[in-house]
Formats: structure tokens, C-alpha cells, sequence
């Protein structure tokens, strides 16, 4: 399968290729991504930068384990409504292309 979001190449070598470590770091993901979304659209809505730009260097780091290196691009910059909706739109799509990864080429071991 051709993955849009995801960088399956990092992912494996972040893993040393074990399925199991990919489907730790790809259940991790799940939850921080859902977490991260939630405290973003918060802090924005309570208008705390600062908090949300320390928020969104860590959700860099997130993201980047993943390969989304356009996302984690765009999480240094000082857009945030426009990197929260671009967040959870990529996000929800990796998380997508990472469920079929895993359903279809993990299991087959």
C-alpha cells in the first residue's frame, strides 16, 4: 500500500522492525494524538500561547516518530488554528494508514 501519511521506511527503523514494538508505538500514538488535539484546541480557546506552543513541541516529536515530517514542520510555527485542524486531519488519517498497516501486514506473521 502506498501510505500518504506515514513514513512505514522510519517506522520500521525506529522499531529495529519488531511488530510488536511498532504496535506499541503505534497504540502510544493513538492516545497521545487524541490528548494533544484535546489540549490544543483548549489552550487555544483559552488563549494560552505559550502552554500551546510548548504543547505543540512535543507533539512535533510525536508526529515525527511517525515520519510526518510536514506536520512537524508546520508545529514549530505560530499558526495554531490552522496546525490544530491540519494536526487532527493528519493524525486521523496516519492513524488510518497505521491500522491497515497493521492489519494487513503485521499480522501476517
Amino acid at each position: 500500500m502506498d501510505y500518504k501519511y506515514i513514513n512505514i521506511e522510519y517506522l520500521e527503523s525506529v522499531s529495529g522492525g519488531d511488530n510488536n514494538i511498532i504496535i506499541e508505538i503505534v497504540t502510544l500514538f493513538r492516545e497521545q494524538a487524541e490528548e494533544f488535539y484535546k489540549e490544543m484546541t483548549s489552550r487555544l480557546a483559552a488563549k494560552d500561547y505559550h502552554s500551546l506552543s510548548l504543547l505543540a513541541h512535543k507533539a512535533k516529536s510525536s508526529v515525527a516518530i511517525m515520519g510526518m515530517n510536514d506536520l512537524a514542520v508546520m508545529l514549530k510555527t505560530d499558526k495554531y488554528e490552522s496546525y490544530i485542524a491540519r494536526f487532527k486531519d493528519d493524525t486521523d488519517n496516519a492513524l488510518k494508514e497505521l491500522d491497515n498497516l497493521i492489519n494487513n501486514s503485521l499480522n501476517k506473521d
